[in-house]
């Protein structure tokens, strides 16, 4: 095997990873958070870099604490905020929650704000020193403006304020109180329990004063995504309206932050709202009259959903705005959209074709104005206030989220790459796009080869047997998502460094194929899409170019591709082993037991009201054909995928089994403590090693498994 960051475990797991970015007001700096693994290799922790934003200097850490920085944004003037959870010297005794930090450009980082349970996603006033207090710093004996700070927080249930907050806080954790009492749906939500919180927006003043703009909020701001007006005199957020029959739709409310109250409440106004369909991600442009928003026309089980960006008139109290403008995203799916400094020109990234692309918008026709690169998924976009230039985490399958830089003035470019942390060493293979017709549509994907195979570069293999590549087939999950950008969870390098091939398919419900590549497999019907991707496997074993071995193939998938690879091992005998990650596998019982059941019974129904499809589709049904040896995997902590999913399914495989117990095939990984995702370092090495180990072992005729895991 080669020395590279893919040859050792260790090594691939402790290379830093970029995973945001914020430019200042002026456009003179440029902060990412870089996550790095802890001494004890339990969790990952971030930190904040310093990029020069001209290319030149290489990055510089700026935080250090063992408890981590993140989510930072600049304020007006300058300063760097950002949460953590490290101790506040000036109050060294207090509980460790996540405070809200400022780091001025000179001197020490301070918490100018905090409150029980913690605070998140900090947005500050932008204009000037709209917004601001001047204050002295206690350390340089100079004015500065403090800026006021759009923060989310919670609150106890029925707690009147925050010293109340915290002493029932304190209380419940003394005396191990864990019961909830839940008054309706969802309860809860990725990993965690929805328990008896009430999800706020603090507005953080220039005294660092923590002011409720809606203690009357109750659930409806639950992992909402909010935006402050550059003046700091209103706030846009969305909000989920309950409705009957476990139900709820998503608006979008307006919160004056100035003005009247009604029992402590800032006026709340709802000002997006339509019957069938969830508003989010609301972006006020910098002169405060519009906003651009998504709009998700939700699916039923004819229908598929529909997204897009709508660009919206904010208009004065019993004013008619007018008709929202429709952005034409052709077959672009948005992932992130910002304003220009001057909001003369809204920009958009989103997944295109297999990689991804960035949008100038026109905000008064809502027509393309230029494509500035369709190379690969871009996000964090972060325009200069000059209008030159457009900074953003580029990320492709290839290569992991890096700073770029975009000129304004050029189309479908190769972005100019900024020195950060956690670039990767060369790559021990090569990429291919490869294609095929199925049903006269085309089906699309990328084939990661190593190094030596048939038709690659020639150079030696990576310690790879020598003739015909063995092969793995990755589905990806979602469904509605695509192959198209770096994974440090499911990373196909490290497949490729071991000698394998890697097929990653975008087959139908894939994203960034326009509209029909979701409804020609709607509502999700296994049967289609497994034909394509077996069509685009077949596709690429008769290439002979590519020199793969078609006796030696795996299949691998996790979330919906999980699910898609139980359902698939009920329906063919033609891979050696198949890994399901997550994997749905009794239809009518994960639709009623997943934190999303509103969104999966809206879509599906029941099985009494379509028989043939639950029949069809759910991967029980065909449990008593699978010969295949499969790899379970689930974390105790999915609630997306509830572990009775596996629970049921290792049944179903088990006692399926009639040979010596000592000879049954399949193995179930079991994670105690992750959720739908394997985050913590320890534990992705144990799923990298078991996957690879299993696939090993039934591909290339490796060592058993063993069931011991260090």
């Amino acid at each position: 095997m080669s020395d590279s960051t893919f040859s050792s475990l260790d090594r691939f797991l402790h290379t830093p990873r970029v995973t945001g970015l914020v430019l200042s007001p002026d456009g003179s700096r440029l902060v990412a958070t870089v996550s790095t693994p802890d001494r004890a290799m339990s969790k990952y922790v971030d930190a904040l870099w310093e990029i020069d934003p001209a290319g030149v200097r290489a990055p510089v850490r700026i935080t250090f604490s063992t408890e981590g920085e993140s989510q930072p944004a600049f304020a007006a003037d300058g300063s760097l905020l950002f949460v953590s959870g490290r101790p506040d010297p000036q109050h060294p005794d207090d509980p460790t929650e996540k405070a809200l930090w400022r780091l001025p450009l000179v001197g020490e980082a301070c918490v100018i704000a905090s409150s029980p349970g913690g605070l998140s996603a900090p947005v500050a006033t932008r204009n000037g020193h709209a917004g601001t207090e001047a204050a002295t710093d206690e350390d340089t004996d100079t004015a500065v403006h403090r800026p006021t700070v759009l923060v989310s927080g919670s609150r106890l249930v029925g707690s009147a304020d925050a010293d109340e907050d915290q002493e029932r806080r304190a209380a419940r954790k003394d005396h191990g109180i864990s019961a909830i009492l839940h008054d309706g749906m969802p309860i809860r939500y990725w990993d965690h329990e929805l328990d008896d919180t009430s999800a706020r927006l603090f507005l953080v003043g220039p005294d660092g004063a923590v002011r409720d703009l809606a203690p009357d909020a109750g659930q409806s701001l639950r992992n909402t995504d909010a935006d402050l007006a550059a003046d700091g005199t209103f706030v846009l957020a969305a909000s989920i309206e309950r409705v009957p029959a476990g139900r709820s739709h998503t608006v979008i409310v307006r919160i004056e932050t100035a003005g009247d109250t009604v029992d402590g409440a800032a006026t709340r106004t709802v000002i997006a709202d339509e019957p069938g369909d969830d508003f989010s991600h609301p972006r006020i442009a910098p002169d405060g009259s519009r906003y651009v928003v998504a709009r998700r026309t939700r699916g039923t089980y004819d229908t598929p959903h529909t997204e897009g960006l709508e660009i919206r008139s904010l208009v004065a109290a019993g004013d008619v705005p007018p008709d929202p403008i429709a952005v034409d995203l052709r077959d672009v799916d948005a992932t992130d959209v910002v304003w220009s400094a001057d909001g003369a020109v809204l920009f958009v990234s989103g997944d295109l074709d297999g990689a991804g692309a960035v949008l100038t918008i026109d905000p008064w026709t809502g027509r393309i104005l230029r494509r500035l690169a369709s190379d690969a998924a871009y996000s964090n976009l972060q325009p200069t206030p000059d209008g030159h230039s457009l900074f953003a985490l580029r990320s492709s399958i290839d290569r992991p989220a890096t700073p770029v830089r975009l000129e304004l003035e050029l189309e479908d470019q190769d972005p100019e790459f900024l020195a950060a942390p956690g670039d990767v060493a060369e790559l021990p293979g090569t990429l291919r796009r490869v294609a095929t017709e199925v049903d006269g549509v085309m089906v699309p994907g990328w084939l990661c080869l190593p190094h030596g195979a048939e038709g690659t570069d020639g150079r030696p293999g990576a310690g790879h047997d020598t003739g015909p590549v063995p092969l793995m087939v990755w589905i990806h999950g979602g469904p509605f998502s695509s192959w198209n950008a770096w994974s440090w969870r499911w990373n196909p390098w490290l497949a490729v460094e071991r000698g394998y091939a890697v097929l990653l398919p975008d087959p139908a419900l894939s994203t960034g194929y326009g509209y029909q590549a979701i409804a020609r497999a709607w509502p999700h019907r296994a049967g289609i899409v497994w034909n394509e991707v077996e069509a685009l496997l077949d596709a690429v074993l008769a290439d002979t170019s590519f020199g793969l071995d078609g006796e030696r193939t795996a299949l691998l998938g996790a979330s919906f591709g999980g699910y898609m690879t139980n359902w698939i091992a009920g329906h063919t005998d033609r891979f050696d082993c198949i890994v399901t990650h997550a994997g749905l596998w009794s239809l009518d019982q994960q639709h009623d037991t997943t934190d999303a059941a509103e969104n999966k019974n809206g879509l599906f129904d029941t099985e009494s009201e379509h028989p043939d499809w639950y029949a069809q589709n759910s991967p029980d049904r065909t449990a008593g054909d699978i010969s295949t040896p499969m790899l379970l995997v689930h974390g105790n902590r999915d609630y997306r995928v509830p572990i009775s999913e596996a629970l049921r399914a290792w049944w179903d495989l088990v006692s399926g089994f009639d040979g010596p117990p000592e000879d049954m095939p399949h193995r179930f990984l079991q994670f105690t403590s992750e959720n739908h995702w394997v985050l913590s370092p320890s534990n992705a090495r144990v799923w990298n090693d078991t996957v690879l180990a299993f696939v090993d072992q039934h591909v290339r005729g490796g060592e058993p498994l063993s069931s011991r895991i260090d």
